[in-house]
């Protein structure tokens, strides 16, 4: 069973506390129902910690909990445990994070990603955090690569995740790449949320509201999802929404927070991983269906996404 630890800090925010638990606790052995977690949640020194929303949360265990997770996430919190700087990181944070043991996975959901940066985690290292503080977070920590796009970053043994609901979507990322798409299928049925949500959090930065006779793409994105083993071209992608191709582009990046171009490619990377999990074709037959033409486009891409080939990932992630 996979341990995970997650670290309240005092003026924890109670929802972000409450993803990692509610996601990993959901992930169960389709044939016995076992959990495929272990989730203990715990404080520094083992005492009650007060919420940013007037109530405190009792938990049972230390930081020595740590010592032995598989995964260890640390969750946000307000106030003097919210943003600090180089150097400015409480002792007895800085004292829990040392207790990760070597291979261990280390999360952070939100802001929590100041708290790793603080103990020097993530220098050198690509991270995001919520849209609002990115530009305070790369001017605090300079080292740390900031993506201030993506809903989560994937770099191995170090996560971070933006806003509040990208928790939850790198929860499910990380089960997914425990126990395979099945699982982490089901998982996001149980909770009743998308197992995968489109574009990054540049689509929640606020802008001006569009007015009632803008008209959308989303009915294009959903016609391109049907046809993702077809050379689509953005001059399709804009005759179909009956738009020019720069007000195409602009307005799928408002609505999704990423190019058409790069929307497609994640679609394809996602169509194909799928295939490699849940069928036994070929190689070059998945890359002719998720539309990269050749199996060698598909490994570069899958490459470029995930770190592994085709065949490696199926190896991994292959149903059994």
């Amino acid at each position: 069973m996979h341990r995970v630890a997650v670290l309240a800090m005092p003026g924890v925010y109670p929802f972000e506390l409450g993803v990692p638990t509610r996601i990993f606790h959901a992930a169960t052995d389709a044939a016995s129902g076992k959990r495929l977690y272990e989730v203990t949640v715990c404080t520094a020194d083992g005492r009650p910690v007060p919420t940013n929303a007037g109530y405190s949360i009792a938990v049972e265990h230390d930081a020595s909990a740590i010592d032995d997770a598989d995964t260890v996430v640390v969750t946000p919190a307000q106030g003097a445990y919210q943003f600090p700087g180089p150097g400015e990181l409480q002792p007895e944070i800085a004292g829990a994070l040392a207790r990760v043991k070597p291979g261990a996975r280390l999360v952070s959901i939100c802001t929590a990603s100041y708290v790793l940066a603080a103990a020097g985690l993530l220098d050198g290292r690509p991270a995001t955090t919520h849209w609002w503080h990115t530009a305070h977070f790369q001017r605090t920590f300079p080292d740390v690569k900031v993506d201030p796009d993506v809903l989560f970053v994937d770099d191995g043994d170090v996560l971070t995740s933006a806003g509040v609901a990208a928790g939850v979507d790198l929860c499910l990322h990380l089960v997914r790449r425990d126990f395979g798409s099945e699982v982490a299928n089901r998982v996001a049925r149980s909770c009743v949320v998308p197992p995968w949500r489109d574009g990054g959090q540049a689509q929640y930065i606020e802008r001006p509201v569009p007015g009632p006779s803008m008209a959308s793409t989303a009915p294009t994105r959903a016609w391109a999802l049907e046809r993702l083993g077809e050379p689509l071209q953005l001059a399709d992608l804009a005759a179909h929404a009956q738009m020019s191709r720069r007000t195409f582009t602009r307005r799928f990046r408002e609505e999704v927070g990423m190019s058409p171009g790069q929307w497609l490619v994640r679609q394809r990377v996602e169509l194909a991983r799928h295939l490699l999990e849940e069928t036994d074709l070929p190689v070059d037959r998945i890359a002719a269906e998720a539309g990269f033409g050749t199996g060698a486009s598909l490994r570069q891409h899958l490459s470029a996404v995930v770190g592994v080939s085709p065949l490696a990932y199926r190896r991994t992630f292959r149903k059994v």
